[in-house]
């Protein structure tokens, strides 16, 4: 039934919404996390889990719903057209990590150069916690963020695209290559556990 399609386009548009909004506010809590860790001293013992689970999951709500809403009364007779949300709503997470990365980074740098006579390869130290930030935080958004699809054509557009679609599907693959498999303690915590299997089996 076309009411049926109607109602399954906007649904499907809603979801689509949230799910970007969301993606870029957990980018923001990683940014967060990390930034607590390394300025730990400021803050308290308390568990900010629950706080992390609003910031990520909650604040979509927030702007997708008056969103919604004011979409639906606009464009009562339209199922697919229509914009997006606006670019300052995908913009501010983006913003604040990138001060958050660029504090971190100050951090980093302060750190290695205290102790350089230990690390002769600082910079080198500096550029790599440099390039494995940037899929964490998603500062890639930042580059594309103004590029909206109706000011990009030709090329760009396909260049946006490709690396936007490219860095989006594997940021969650990057991260977990980075932070977890890469990771020291979780690699012998992996093969102790590997050890047992055999043992057992």
């Amino acid at each position: 039934l076309p009411w049926q399609a109607a109602l399954g386009c906007r649904a499907a548009q809603v979801l689509m919404q949230y799910c970007i909004l969301a993606n870029h506010y957990w980018f923001l809590v990683e940014a967060v996390y990390l930034y607590k860790l390394l300025i730990g001293a400021v803050f308290s013992e308390k568990n900010y889990y629950r706080l992390y689970l609003y910031l990520g999951w909650g604040t979509p709500v927030v702007f997708v719903v008056p969103w919604m809403a004011a979409k639906y009364l606009k464009e009562n007779a339209d199922q697919g057209g229509g914009a997006g949300l606006s670019v300052p709503l995908l913009c501010l997470p983006c913003q604040i990590n990138l001060l958050i990365f660029m504090r971190i980074l100050k951090v980093i740098l302060a750190k290695l150069r205290a102790n350089q006579k230990g690390y002769a390869d600082y910079k080198l130290r500096l550029a790599k916690a440099t390039l494995t930030l940037i899929p964490l935080f998603g500062i890639h958004e930042v580059v594309f963020i103004f590029a909206t699809d109706e000011q990009t054509t030709g090329i760009l557009r396909y260049i946006k695209v490709f690396f936007t679609l490219f860095l989006n599907s594997f940021q969650g693959f990057l991260v977990a290559v980075l932070y977890c498999f890469a990771n020291k303690e979780v690699k012998s915590e992996m093969k102790k556990k590997w050890q047992l299997w055999k043992l057992d089996h």
